[in-house]
């Protein structure tokens, strides 16, 4: 089973779709248990990631999504998704996330557009079979005004330039997160899912 994290975030529909397309049958869940029951999880995420982590403690989620990660298990999480897997944001004050990667998100600095909306490059810092087929310093999506600061740099595995050189992929054993949103990014997007889907489930599609 491919587990959809529902916790309320806006863009459950297109991660699903996206899923859909590559051939397989995505569960849109809120059940804690579905979670520990899946071969592979996706963790979307629109708004903010202190209203994200009250929405995951209120449904039972957030300490199966710490055992899932401390498990190894398959774990993909795009944008807030990623931001959450932090110690703890920026935004809206301060707010406890999972602390998964030890870290804060931080606001993106002053004097630029933000939000961060549009497409970007992504510098591949390590080869993982989740970049598999996709060319370095490709185009993804992105729409944040916070950015993930991770203390451990060796968890970066992808960065990407607006004001500064930000975190955009972090890859640790099988949790793999994404600041740009894989769904809305066209054929690169859903290679990376493809790929992610198939180191989950074995072959494939």
């Amino acid at each position: 089973m491919i587990a959809v994290v529902d916790y309320g975030a806006g863009n459950l529909g297109s991660v699903a779709n996206a899923v859909a397309k590559l051939g397989y049958e995505p569960n849109v869940t809120n059940r804690p248990d579905d979670l520990l029951n899946a071969a592979a999880i996706i963790l979307p995420g629109v708004g903010a990631a202190g209203h994200a982590m009250d929405s995951l403690e209120r449904l039972g989620m957030a300490d199966v999504i710490r055992r899932l990660i401390h498990e190894k298990r398959p774990l993909f999480a795009v944008c807030v998704g990623l931001q959450i897997l932090l110690s703890s944001t920026e935004e809206g004050g301060w707010h406890r996330c999972l602390d998964a990667i030890p870290g804060t998100v931080r606001r993106l600095p002053q004097g630029l557009k933000i939000p961060h909306v549009g497409w970007n490059q992504v510098r591949q810092r390590v080869r993982h079979p989740v970049f598999e087929g996709v060319p370095d310093q490709a185009n993804f999506y992105f729409v944040h005004s916070y950015y993930a600061d991770p203390d451990d740099t060796l968890a970066v595995a992808g960065t990407t330039d607006y004001g500064l050189s930000m975190c955009s992929v972090i890859i640790r054993d099988n949790l793999v997160a994404t600041q740009f949103h894989p769904e809305k990014s066209g054929n690169w997007g859903l290679r990376m899912y493809h790929n992610f889907l198939k180191m989950s489930l074995g072959g494939g599609n």
